[in-house]
């Protein structure tokens, strides 16, 4: 068990390290999702002059936000689950069955991690229609934001997941085995909740 602990340890901190940080991107990428939607607003509604790109840029940004923000949510317990069964179990029994639970995600994260980065991959071949940048003062012409970046939003969001699932079966590992044993706590969550 002092194994599992130790791997725990590192792991905990990495995965609150880069959640905080995909959290903050989160928290802009939504603030510059919201002031595009109300720029496109004005631009149609009141200057009758609809942008091209506001739609595209939102999409991005959304996926971004929902990509780095669900790890976070997976971590604190934040998605949408029913705990009448596991409530009802003996403690020891009750982890058990998160384990079993735990372990089916893992296998979909694994291959949804796959499946993320052939997506990735096929997107390098198509750009955006709308997305550019006028690089013409480097030399460059205008540039098309490739598709790739948009769909790296889905193979960064499982990774993360993936470290996350980690994290949480190793956890419940040491709550099967002995539940006596303190695993680290996630020092964010901890602090929102106190809040």
């Amino acid at each position: 068990m002092a194994a599992i602990v130790a791997i725990i340890k590192p792991l905990a901190w990495i995965n609150t390290f880069l959640l905080r940080i995909g959290r903050n991107i989160a928290w802009v990428a939504m603030g510059l999702m919201v002031l595009i939607i109300v720029l496109q607003v004005v631009f149609r509604y009141v200057l009758n002059d609809a942008l091209s790109w506001s739609e595209e840029a939102a999409r991005f940004l959304m996926l971004w936000m929902t990509g780095l923000i669900a790890p976070s949510a997976y971590r604190w317990g934040g998605f949408v689950s029913i705990d009448l069964v596991h409530d009802m179990l003996p403690k020891r029994l009750g982890n058990i069955l998160v384990l079993i639970l735990l372990l089916i995600s893992l296998a979909v994260l694994i291959v949804a991690l796959q499946l993320g980065y052939n997506h990735v991959n096929s997107g390098w071949l198509f750009a955006s229609q709308t997305l550019k940048a006028d690089l013409s003062f480097m030399g460059w012409g205008i540039v098309r934001v490739k598709q790739a970046w948009m769909y790296m939003s889905l193979l960064v969001g499982v990774f993360l997941l993936l470290l996350v699932n980690i994290e949480l079966t190793l956890k419940t590992i040491v709550g099967v085995v002995d539940p006596t044993i303190e695993v680290p706590a996630d020092q964010d969550h901890l602090a929102i909740t106190a809040e």
